[in-house]
This record gives C-alpha cells, structure tokens and sequence, in this order.
C-alpha cells in the first residue's frame, strides 16, 4: 500500500477533502497547488498537511508512493512532466477514492449543475442527525460539520457527484467512479462550455452515470425536466422516485410557505407531511432540502427526522453566506458562476424584505463564462439587482462589454480590484445588500470591502 500520497492541485475543494480523508486512513500525505485560498488552505494547515505553492518539480523529491493528479493539471505543468519523466504511478482523485473508499461504502451522490453542495450538505446533515454517523465528501465547508470531508463510522458515504472531466488522462465525468446505490439527478442545463460540445453530450455522460446505479438503489429526479427525461430514456434499470412542488403525480412535493422559503412544507410518498423552519432562503433551497429528504428517507431516515435536521441545517460557506452588516451593509458570499445560480441568488435576495438596494458584484472566472459561452443569459440573469459591479480581469473586457451592451441593469466594469473597493464600498448606504459572486477567492475583495465598510462613515441618507 502507498504510504506517501502527493497531491497535484490540492487546494481545490475536491482534492483538499480528498487529502483529508486519506490522512485519516493513515496515509501521509502532501500536496501542492497554486493561488492557494481559504477556506481549503486554512483546512489543511488545521490537519498538519504540508501545501507547496506552486508546481516546482523539486516537490517529488524524494519521491512519492503515488501521486493525484487534480483534474486542472494538464500536460506542460512542470510537476506532471516530472511524474510521467520518471515512472512515479499516478491516478486521479476519483479514480482513488472510487477503489481505496467507497468500493465497500452505501454511495449517496448528488449530481446536476447547480446546487450539488449544498445539497450534499443537506444530505449528510440529515444522517448525521439521524445518528448514522456518515462519511461525506462536499465541495464546500458545511457550518454543521466545519469541514468539507471526513471517513465517518458507517456503511454510508454522501459525496458531491460533479460531471467534470476526472484528468488530463480520464475524460469520463468524475461521478462515474463513484458507483452510487442513491444518486439525486438536481438539474441539468449546459454548462462547462470547455469540454462539452453540447447538452446532449452531458447527457451522455448522466446516462453513464445512472447505468451504474444498481437494481436495489434509488435514482431520485425532479418531476419536470426534459434533460433528465432524455437521460433516462436512455435506459434506466433502477426505481425512479420524483420530487418537485408543482406536480400532483409527484412522489415527493414542496410547498415554500413564506416568499423568501424561510418556512416549507414536504409530503412524502406515503401522504405524510412535515412544515420546516429554518435559516436558509431561496426556493431553490427549499427544493434541494426535497431532493436531499428524498435520498435520506431512503436510506431509513423518518420523515419528522428529516424536518428537525432541515430545522437545524447552518448552510454552507460561500453558498449565500451572510459575511457581516459593517455599518449596516449585509455582505453576502455566493459560489454562483452560472447564470441560473446567478438569478436564483439575485431574485432570493431581492425577496429578503429589506427596503435598502439589492447590488452584486461579479467575478466571471468558469472556462465557460470567461470564455463568454453565457454571455447572452447573463444580462437577464441580474435583472433583480438594482445595481452590479463586473471585474474585469485580464482577458475579459469584450466578453463583459457585450453583457454591458445588453444589459438594463445599471452596470460597470471595474479592472482594479482596489478601485472596484471603493467604487462598492460608496455606492453601498445602509440598509443594502451587496452580494459578492465568485467560484474563487476573488482576489481578496471580500475582506477587503468588509474592512472598507466598516470604516466608513455611515451617510445621512441619499438625499
């Protein structure tokens, strides 16, 4: 058995939890990345995993029992050069965890473009509550737990399924090693513009995924989606359980009770109903805690169980996370980088009841929206802001000019990220709401506008 792990592209949220749980089997492990930022850089340094910045090919002396390869490394990079060079056995995150974890594991995947997290979240929440003590892997750091992965002490695993491409070396979507027993199939639309031709070819690559789940699993879906209605037409050899909250014929069926979701109500299959109150927002949320009650509930979980977790679920870092109020501004993070998460966000936001002004503020960094693949989605995806600040980093400004140009949203494109500061930091008056959006660190501009607004003098009014 490899005793010296190092991991190429540890930082990211996969690889970072991935690194985590190896170190928990016993494994001593190492790993390097570049840019590196919280919160996964915070998470290791916690675990004692030594992170070397960058991909220097003097990292893999002496070297490594095996080495990880992330699936942002590519040929060209100097550490993956020096592995192929000199012989040292390699395999991708996925492929890892596949064989050396979840081969003997109950696998409960949650896939689809948008909300894997924090339906993943939910899920494992649930379980936990549940006393089922179960191993998990999200790409985000869920408040309840504090970090992003952990073995667990049962049979049960719950992992963020994503359709990523697994390596330079494996293009099959990363969920395909995964072998789920209850997969949840979230959503589906185009997206990563860099690897898929089309939505047809994602949707090949969910039917690979639901051709694994087995005859005694569970594949759970929302009632309405041509998407998925193509994917299973494709074959399906599981039972298919359905949620949504506008179908009678639905097996599971939402009903948000208040206009943010801050309150809702679930019916199970058997006509049993629970009413939830908790702190998330969003009817987006109110249908991932359905998907993630669906997939709990077949793992044993009683539904009033499930409502008392949702009712003491905490959310996840950067997913609509309230960062503070420095003088009465409340500062939001959000992972959302594509159009869809774009407008769900803005339009839960604009449902909060506050009075004062909705304004974001934007970092295009996906491949698929730099390179301008939803660049005509993405003037209607703002239209609940009142106001939205665009950074403009290198590569971007005809992209965000033809977003400028369609856009009735009042807009500007700052290139200067201390500027883009100020600009924030003035435009924003008490009682607003500024939401930052970003799948990165987004350069720092977080603390950065926090500390601005809290030395800011509050103004008067408007005038």
């Amino acid at each position: 058995m490899a005793t010296h792990i190092h991991i190429l592209g540890i930082c990211g949220t996969f690889m970072g939890g991935l690194a985590q749980l190896a170190q928990a089997q016993g494994y001593r492990v190492t790993g390097s990345d570049s840019h590196v930022y919280p919160p996964m850089s915070t998470q290791l340094k916690r675990a004692g995993i030594q992170v070397y910045e960058g991909y220097d090919c003097e990292q893999l002396d002496p070297a490594p029992d095996l080495v990880v390869v992330g699936n942002a490394l590519s040929r060209g990079n100097p550490a993956v050069e020096a592995v192929l060079d000199r012989g040292i056995p390699y395999v991708s995150g996925p492929q890892w965890l596949g064989e050396q974890l979840l081969a003997d594991k109950w696998v409960l995947a949650v896939s689809g473009t948008h909300g894997k997290t924090t339906t993943t979240s939910i899920l494992a929440w649930l379980l936990d509550y549940a006393g089922m003590k179960p191993g998990f892997l999200v790409g985000g750091v869920p408040e309840n737990f504090g970090l992003s992965a952990r073995l667990g002490e049962s049979d049960f695993f719950v992992i963020e399924a994503d359709e990523y491409d697994t390596a330079f070396f494996d293009k099959r979507s990363k969920f395909v090693h995964y072998r789920p027993r209850t997969v949840v199939l979230g959503n589906l639309e185009f997206d990563h513009g860099d690897i898929f031709p089309d939505l047809a070819a994602i949707e090949r690559q969910f039917h690979h995924l639901v051709r694994c789940v087995p005859g005694n699993g569970q594949v759970i879906r929302p009632t309405l989606s041509e998407a998925f209605d193509r994917v299973l037409a494709l074959g399906v050899w599981t039972p298919v359980v359905t949620f949504d909250s506008v179908s009678d014929e639905s097996d599971w069926q939402f009903k948000t009770l208040t206009p943010a979701g801050e309150s809702f109500q679930l019916r199970s299959p058997s006509g049993d109903r629970c009413t939830v109150s908790w702190g998330m927002l969003g009817a987006h949320n109110v249908a991932n805690a359905c998907a993630a009650a669906a997939a709990a509930h077949h793992v044993g979980v009683p539904l009033a169980v499930i409502g008392e977790g949702l009712a003491t679920f905490s959310g996840v870092k950067r997913r609509l996370e309230l960062r503070g109020k420095p003088n009465g501004v409340a500062v939001y993070d959000d992972f959302a980088h594509h159009p869809t998460a774009i407008a769900c966000t803005l339009e839960t936001l604009s449902l909060r009841g506050d009075e004062g002004r909705l304004i974001a503020v934007i970092e295009l960094r996906s491949n698929s929206m730099r390179a301008g693949f939803h660049a005509h989605e993405l003037p209607d995806a703002i239209r609940h802001a009142d106001q939205v600040f665009w950074y403009q980093s290198p590569g971007l400004h005809d992209t965000l000019e033809r977003i400028l140009d369609a856009s009735t949203t009042a807009s500007e494109m700052v290139a200067d990220i201390h500027v883009l500061t100020e600009k924030v930091a003035t435009a924003a008056t008490p009682g607003d709401a500024v939401v930052i959006m970003s799948n990165g660190g987004f350069s720092g501009f977080h603390e950065l506008l926090l500390t601005r607004l809290a030395a800011s003098t509050p103004p008067t009014g408007r005038g």
